[in-house]
C-alpha cells in the first residue's frame, strides 16, 4: 500500500492556472453548437414539418402536406451533404 499514491485534488497536485473543469475534461459551455450550414439544415427541416403540420388541420391540406414533407426530404438529404451529425457535442 505504500507504494500507491495518496487521493489529491487538481488543486493539490501544484498545476497552476488550470482549472478543476478543464483538467477533467469538461469545456466551458458555448452559447450555440454547430456550423452555419448545419443551422440553416434545421430551419429548412423545421419549415417542412410546420408546413405538413398547418396542413392537417386547414381542411385536410394534402397537397399542402405532401409539399412539406417533400421539404423535409430535401432537408434530410441536405444534411447528410453537409454532415450535420458532425456538430454533435
Amino acid at each position: 500500500m505504500a507504494d500507491q499514491a495518496a487521493p489529491q485534488t487538481v488543486a493539490d497536485t501544484g498545476e497552476q492556472g488550470v482549472s478543476p473543469q478543464v483538467a477533467y475534461g469538461v469545456q466551458e459551455h458555448q452559447e450555440f453548437h454547430g456550423r452555419p450550414a448545419s443551422w440553416a439544415v434545421t430551419v429548412i427541416v423545421f419549415i417542412g414539418f410546420a408546413l405538413g403540420g398547418a396542413a392537417l388541420p386547414l381542411g385536410p391540406t394534402w397537397w399542402l402536406f405532401w409539399v412539406g414533407c417533400g421539404i423535409v426530404v430535401i432537408g434530410a438529404i441536405m444534411g447528410a451533404v453537409v454532415r450535420i451529425f458532425d456538430d454533435w457535442y
